[in-house]
């Protein structure tokens, strides 16, 4: 196979766009998608008219030139749609969160290693931002010494654009710390360099919305993996007043210096986005991210046709779900024990 050949299955979130775009970027080319709500294959047909809507999703599963399926579906059909992929003898790549309980997530394991397929979920605030990448590859060039601390943040702006009443739902969703949080501890992986970590404590809470009762508009984590701890916070409180969705950044501690990113937007004022500044013995950087490489998309065409692991260790695409998935539990269970 010289080219890749993939399809969507559920457009349900934007994050699609992201996932199509950056495997088009590496060469790979998108010939198919099916999407049950019309309004949704309007917008992807006219962003992507190169790939027809295809009214029965059993005809992608089937075509055996079609080498992986993307899905930005309702979150908790994800797993569903994964595990019937990979049974289907091709690769998966789903928007985060991967799935949306304990349960899916070990029925997901459990046919990935049966079936010897990718199971790959697409961290955007990991891939897709370069000064994400960027600083992983200055902590591994030992530019802060050792990581001992980092702390994520992903507040969000509720109110910026229409949403399902799926997004409402707890069942359909997973939860805060399930679906948001997943990104933060993907990173704390990365950057602490581990594959297995313990969640500490975890809350979640609706605290303004009381409209709304299955919404959790707060959670936060700590997390531990040997001598890296990681604090986590995520939220539905991003003001008006805030010129995009959200803030989203992370701070990274190093025996030697640390770094601040601010990903999405510098509230200090300056323009633009992917914001690296570091600090180390010899002064305060600005690092210039504008040309840095998203490799996530070619590296997973590269393990789809190698059969690698270079866009994302297995082990670190599971676990880092498995810790939201298992802060969200833990979370849940204090809050009935304070009702």
């Amino acid at each position: 196979m010289s080219k890749l050949r993939f399809a969507a299955i559920g457009i349900n979130h934007a994050h699609i766009y992201g996932q199509v775009d950056c495997l088009l970027r590496a060469g790979a080319e998108l010939v198919g998608f099916h999407a049950v709500e019309d309004d949704l294959a309007q917008a992807f047909a006219a962003k992507y008219p190169q790939a027809p809507r295809v009214a029965e999703r059993a005809r992608l599963l089937e075509d055996s030139s079609i080498a992986l399926i993307l899905s930005s579906g309702i979150p908790a059909d994800r797993a569903p749609l994964g595990i019937e992929v990979m049974r289907h003898g091709k690769d998966y790549m789903s928007d985060k969160p991967g799935m949306t309980s304990l349960a899916q997530l070990a029925e997901v394991r459990k046919v990935q290693a049966e079936t010897k397929r990718i199971y790959s979920v697409c961290y955007s605030e990991h891939f897709e931002t370069r000064c994400t990448v960027k600083a992983g590859e200055l902590i591994a060039s030992g530019a802060i010494g050792k990581v001992i601390n980092t702390v994520g943040l992903g507040p969000h702006k509720l109110k910026n654009l229409p949403r399902p009443d799926w997004f409402y739902s707890r069942e359909r969703t997973g939860g805060v710390l399930t679906d948001i949080a997943s990104h933060q501890c993907e990173q704390f992986l990365f950057f602490a360099d581990a594959l297995d970590a313990k969640v500490v404590s975890a809350t979640v809470g609706n605290r303004a919305n009381p409209d709304r009762p299955e919404l959790q508009d707060f959670g936060e984590m700590l997390l531990r993996t040997g001598d890296v701890t990681g604090y986590v916070r995520v939220d539905w409180f991003t003001p008006d007043g805030l010129p995009n969705w959200g803030d989203g950044r992370i701070t990274i501690l190093g025996t030697e210096g640390y770094m601040e990113l601010r990903k999405y937007i510098d509230v200090a004022g300056q323009a633009g986005i992917d914001h690296l500044i570091m600090v180390d013995r010899k002064g305060v950087h600005r690092i210039d991210c504008s040309n840095v490489e998203l490799p996530y998309g070619r590296q997973l065409i590269a393990d789809v046709l190698d059969r690698t692991e270079t866009a994302i260790p297995q082990a670190r695409c599971f676990k880092a779900m498995e810790l939201a998935l298992t802060a969200q539990a833990m979370a849940e269970g204090k809050a009935q024990e304070r009702a």
